[in-house]
């Protein structure tokens, strides 16, 4: 079940960003990022290709700013993603561009740039820490994501 994408968030097309990788009752991404700002674009581009078909259009383009604290990388990548979950599943808004203004491992700033979309291809219950698992290698990061939809 593996569906490989390319990413073209932060401008290059060369890797693989994420994979939805095989999951016994929910939805589960292996995402992947050069350093923690990628892998925060790619796990919100990852969770965008579970929610919606079709590329995000027609409707007013909103902007809202973000700014999460966390206890560690884990919290704060769960706490980006359920706030992403959060707009989509309240009012249908979708975000498909980020401008991260700052990341650490406790802190994202953000400006994040979407439109109301119709309806939402999987709806995202809940981002969960079940499995979650961020590994830095000699590559980058990569992060396993489990999500109940």
């Amino acid at each position: 079940m593996s569906n490989k994408r390319l990413s073209n968030s932060a401008g290059s097309c060369h890797r693989v960003a994420f994979e939805e990788i095989d999951h016994t009752a929910d939805r589960a991404l292996r995402i992947y990022g050069s350093n923690l700002e990628d892998l925060f674009l790619n796990a919100a581009q990852g969770m965008n290709s579970l929610m919606v078909t079709a590329p995000i259009s027609g409707s007013e383009r909103q902007e809202k700013f973000v700014a999460l604290e966390a206890m560690d990388t884990e919290s704060l990548l769960v706490d980006w993603l359920s706030e992403l979950a959060y707009w989509a599943e309240i009012e249908m808004l979708v975000f498909e561009k980020f401008k991260i203004e700052s990341v650490s491992s406790t802190h994202i700033r953000a400006r994040i740039y979407g439109s109301r979309v119709r309806q939402l291809k999987k709806h995202i219950k809940a981002v969960t820490y079940h499995n979650l698992d961020i590994v830095r290698t000699d590559k980058g990061m990569t992060a396993t994501v489990v999500f109940d939809v």
